[in-house]
């Protein structure tokens, strides 16, 4: 008998030693029930809202139900980690159409705004009234990242305007002055929210911060308390507490898997303006920090004034600043976001302000929030960020009267 035959035998009779008895049918139909309990047991599982108003919770759990809903995280790739650096890369990319302005500051600097106007709005065709959307992009993010093209889709189809606000420098504009941006300061935050508003005074304002926008958002609402045009806010993935954000960050596989990639990118959004900033800072010493610490400490606290990398931090954390915000505010996170840790979430001092509710889901990582089996075209973000802006803008007079 020829080899191949041979071959073809011993290799059939093994097929059919183990198929054919069950034995490795059974092997992966019991795995695959393993599996399936431990996910419906351990992973998916419904947010922990919390709120001391149960006006706030009443409201949410009927115009906002998806953070009351079972939170079913993407069956093959649930973990924190796996969420963040997949997301960029399995999301899509919905194409948005921007008209760009940009804004002159008080210190000679400038600031880009990105419209989307909506003009084809069915539910608000009288621009004036149109409902608008300030978006906050992440710490080296602008326009273009998934999540705000994502946010811009959701309000389209809502009839919603979106204007986005990229922080200086970082998309495509020159730097005027030797400054940037940081957490802390909300000068040009102040500054866009002021002129968002005196076009469309009569249009209701909402704002939606994302990472690092999330936590600029919350210094900002922290100081002004009530005395906003901003009626309401979503924040999703803040970083609560900087301290313990660096130091989850500075772990040795997280710093591989994301401090050192991050320290790069802002590296490199700063060296394209290097001739500017050259006149305040000693850029070869900027250039060769390799932790996000390293280079708030010979940077960002140093362009802002600070006296030391702590009195920065302890001012750029929102959680110090918590219970001073004075309009509804939603927030969401996932406990297991290595940018920032679930010890570190103020779920104490969120109860203590009546405008706050947090969402707390066990799984998502940072701006990850995959669900569905193949999570391209809508995160449980997405829904979250929908559910809410909506809610707040066509439902708010029945939260207000509450």
């Amino acid at each position: 008998r020829p080899p191949c035959a041979m071959d073809w035998q011993v290799e059939n009779q093994v097929r059919v030693g183990l198929f054919g008895s069950g034995v490795g049918l059974s092997l992966v139909l019991g795995f695959g029930v393993a599996y399936a309990c431990y996910y419906l047991n351990s992973i998916a599982k419904k947010p922990q809202l919390v709120a001391s108003n149960d006006r706030f919770c009443r409201f949410l759990e009927e115009y906002c139900p998806v953070v009351t809903e079972t939170y079913y995280p993407t069956i093959w790739c649930w973990e924190g980690r796996v969420q963040t650096l997949l997301r960029p890369f399995i999301t899509s990319r919905p194409q948005v159409q921007y008209r760009n302005e940009l804004i002159k500051t008080a210190d000679g600097g400038q600031i880009s705004l990105d419209w989307f106007d909506n003009n084809d709005s069915l539910y608000y065709p009288d621009a004036s009234t149109r409902p608008t959307v300030l978006l906050l992009p992440g710490l080296t993010g602008t326009s273009k990242e998934s999540y705000i093209l994502h946010m811009i889709h959701q309000s389209e189809t809502l009839g919603y305007r979106c204007v986005v606000f990229n922080n200086r420098g970082i998309a495509g504009e020159e730097l005027l002055t030797p400054r940037t941006y940081c957490a802390a300061n909300t000068e040009d935050l102040e500054a866009v929210i002021h002129h968002v508003h005196s076009l469309h005074p009569s249009a209701p304002f909402m704002a939606a911060g994302v990472s690092m926008g999330g936590m600029l958002l919350l210094n900002y609402l922290g100081k002004t308390g009530r005395d906003t045009p901003l009626m309401a806010a979503a924040i999703f993935s803040a970083g609560w507490n900087v301290f313990e954000s660096v130091e989850s960050l500075e772990k040795p596989l997280n710093w591989l898997l994301f401090n050192y990639y991050l320290t790069t990118c802002l590296q490199s959004s700063i060296s394209r303006h290097r001739q500017m900033l050259e006149k305040l800072f000693d850029m070869d010493l900027v250039m060769k920090a390799r932790t996000v610490r390293e280079f708030d400490k010979q940077f960002t606290s140093v362009m802002f004034g600070y006296r030391s990398i702590d009195d920065y931090y302890e001012d750029a954390s929102p959680c110090r600043k918590l219970k001073s915000v004075g309009i509804p505010v939603l927030c969401l996170n996932s406990v297991d976001d290595v940018f920032s840790p679930g010890h570190a979430i103020p779920v104490e001092t969120a109860k203590q302000n009546a405008n706050v509710a947090l969402v707390l889901t066990s799984c998502g990582g940072h701006i990850g929030f995959l669900e569905g089996i193949w999570p391209r075209k809508c995160t449980y973000m997405d829904r979250v960020f929908k559910q809410f802006v909506q809610a707040m803008f066509e439902h708010g007079n029945k939260f207000f009267s509450m």
